[in-house]
């Protein structure tokens, strides 16, 4: 297939069976969509900050990616396009979002997307993500015995609107069992990054995308990290920090030398 680069998301090919998603990555707004929103909102605060960075080793060692390069505010990658709550009864943001994490309005008064807009915007930025994300998932499943897609997220590591107090280090997520088999989930509970705390299917459960494509796939294990941004950032101006990171992208890597050798091999 090769790599691609389109207007929405940056695609690159591999030669083992991880592939990478970062949903939630870019922070670009179209200009005619920035014009509608807040001052505060075209800054996009609620990225997922750096992980391009963070995870630029996975080129290196030949795993699959995809980086789109709008704001989830424009539109969220990992939510149904149906619009349909992913955790019912709890506080969540929308399809297109409203509100940041903050509370704070992303759209001026009355200049919100109406419907005729986020029907647009499926098909302008989640239809091709998610049109990528399918196509390189069959071809791979049919590859390979197994599969891995590795939903890879960040968030601050205090925000009241989702969670009390202060979030674990590593969040892992395989809805509740649904989108990987055992043995998946094994890796995960047997490893422990030393000095960082880790659980496993707490707050964060996984997303659309985990929970969609780990399941219609008989052999992609779909698994989901939600990062808290104090590992590797200056959360307070939202600045990347070299010693930080550098320490955290050690545990990274020996998580995925062991994922490496369990898909690369089986």
């Amino acid at each position: 297939m090769g790599d691609s680069v389109t207007e929405s998301f940056d695609y690159f090919d591999g030669d083992i069976p991880i592939f990478i998603s970062i949903p939630h990555n870019g922070f670009a707004i179209p200009a005619n969509i920035a014009k509608t929103m807040t001052e505060s909102a075209r800054q996009s605060n609620d990225t997922d900050w750096y992980l391009d960075r963070l995870y630029k080793f996975a080129r290196q060692r030949g795993y699959y990616m995809i980086i789109p390069r709008y704001s989830r505010y424009v539109i969220d990658l990992n939510r149904p396009s149906s619009g349909e709550s992913l955790y019912p009864g709890a506080d969540n943001t929308e399809l297109c979002p409203t509100t940041q994490f903050d509370y704070q309005k992303i759209y001026q008064q009355g200049l919100a997307p109406d419907s005729t807009e986020i029907k647009q915007r499926i098909d302008s930025y989640w239809l091709p993500y998610h049109t990528q994300l399918k196509q390189v998932l069959t071809r791979l499943s049919k590859q390979n015995k197994r599969v891995l897609l590795f939903e890879a997220h960040s968030i601050a590591s205090r925000v009241p609107r989702f969670f009390d107090g202060q979030l674990p280090d590593f969040n892992f997520g395989n809805f509740n069992g649904k989108s990987s088999g055992y043995k998946l989930a094994n890796l995960v509970d047997n490893w422990q990054p030393k000095g960082y705390s880790k659980v496993f299917n707490a707050r964060f459960k996984g997303g659309y995308i985990t929970r969609c494509y780990g399941q219609i796939l008989p052999n992609v294990d779909a698994l989901q990290l939600e990062l808290s941004q104090a590992t590797y950032m200056n959360e307070q101006n939202l600045t990347f920090n070299k010693e930080k990171a550098a320490e955290v992208q050690v545990k990274i890597i020996e998580f995925f030398e062991i994922l490496e050798n369990f898909y690369a091999k089986s």
